[in-house]
């Protein structure tokens, strides 16, 4: 076991999301890590042109290619949308370099969007008083996710955003090991009303207890609604073929080379051969389609903690306006900074290094501007304040 492996794997797992805001739940990261944030230049451009998918696909790949390039050693990572952050110990950090490197090539060449990829100590961000912090939530006895506090994931991305720790783009033709990234699944239209996109920030200053109380009361008001306001169907999402990814997922494919419509040909067949397996629920092997289905359920990633409140959710207009008067309440008192966004559906982003293991991920973000659209929300706020 590699010294990330060991420190992050003895960080107990919590399974209440009410106790979030615990901080004996997070573990001070060692002065000697690195973190890893990354996201999408001029987003909102990209929304306002329809493009949900690439984005969601270039924040994911980050986390594919970081995890691929640590061979699937575990380490805290969160999903942003447009973007990504993880932290790294100082054994896998020369990887994560050539891995984010690599993705940014590789979401300009195939994606046309550039990417902003960033490497941070955590001993740059202790020496400018704030900390990073990290828990595991376990939304399933299958996986867990990260949780970051103390303001530092927060701290790494202005950096990032200044141009500072920056990592180049390495030379083109450059391919990231993208292996299990996929996006097959139909877009999951609301059941209860809308899929409302959530981003709350701590005002600059505030008392960490009158923060953390609104938090713990946005929260108690989303775990009244059914299954948490969790926007994935019960059922799983639909799956339909050919799939919407098939252009995405052919593009991801960029160890096997190979002219990429032959590479379409191959995805085409492939997710023929997978949508008969899972549409007839044939058992393959080891794989049982409907226990797969249900883990997709279980492990979708719709809710987390990285400096703030982040969730994806489906939720009735009476639950809208109840978040909405509580959220406006608190930033009146200028305790937070927020950002919604409303729209019809919510889609995922999977990513299965293997089919056969339970710990499969699934990204879950609004499908039609989701979190991107509600951080430009928050920005609006934050400049009218």
């Amino acid at each position: 076991m590699s010294s990330g492996e060991s420190f992050y794997g003895g960080i107990p797992v919590f399974r209440g999301f009410t106790s979030l805001m615990d901080p004996a739940l997070y573990a001070p990261l060692p002065d000697d890590w690195s973190i890893g944030v990354a996201d999408i230049v001029d987003s909102t451009k990209a929304i306002a042109a329809q493009r949900y998918k690439a984005v969601n696909m270039a924040g994911a790949a980050v986390i594919a290619a970081v995890t691929n390039a640590l061979e699937g050693r575990e380490f805290p990572f969160v999903f942003g949308g447009d973007g990504a952050s993880f932290a790294v110990a100082p054994d896998d950090v020369e990887l994560a370099r050539q891995a984010l490197a690599a993705t940014a090539t590789w979401v300009r060449e195939d994606l046309d969007l550039t990417l902003r990829v960033a490497l941070v100590p955590v001993s740059v961000i202790r020496a400018h008083g704030l900390d990073v912090r990290v828990a595991r939530f376990g939304p399933s006895a299958n996986l867990s996710y990260a949780m970051f506090s103390g303001g530092g994931l927060a701290w790494a991305d202005a950096a990032m955003k200044r141009g500072e720790f920056a990592v180049e783009e390495a030379p083109a033709g450059t391919q990231p090991d993208l292996s299990g990234l996929s996006c097959r699944f139909e877009v999951m239209p609301a059941a209860r009303g809308l899929i409302l996109s959530v981003l709350v920030m701590p005002a600059r200053g505030v008392d960490p207890q009158a923060f953390r109380k609104v938090i713990e009361d946005i929260i108690h008001l989303v775990e009244r609604s059914p299954d948490g306001g969790r926007p994935v169907p019960p059922q799983g999402p639909a799956l339909k073929w050919p799939p919407q990814g098939v252009e995405f997922e052919a593009r991801t494919r960029t160890r096997r080379g190979g002219p990429l419509l032959a590479r379409r040909a191959s995805v085409l067949a492939y997710t023929l051969f997978a949508y008969l397996i899972m549409r007839f629920d044939i058992k393959i092997g080891g794989f049982v389609p409907s226990r797969y289905k249900r883990q997709v359920v279980e492990n979708s990633d719709f809710r987390k903690y990285d400096d703030g409140l982040r969730m994806i959710l489906d939720c009735t207009p009476q639950l809208e306006r109840a978040l909405s008067d509580r959220l406006a309440a608190a930033a009146r008192e200028g305790i937070v900074r927020y950002g919604l966004h409303r729209q019809d559906a919510a889609m995922m982003t999977c990513f299965t290094p293997s089919a056969l293991r339970s710990d499969h991920v699934h990204f879950i973000d609004g499908a039609r501007g989701g979190y991107a659209s509600a951080a430009t929300a928050l920005k609006a706020m934050m400049a009218a304040s």
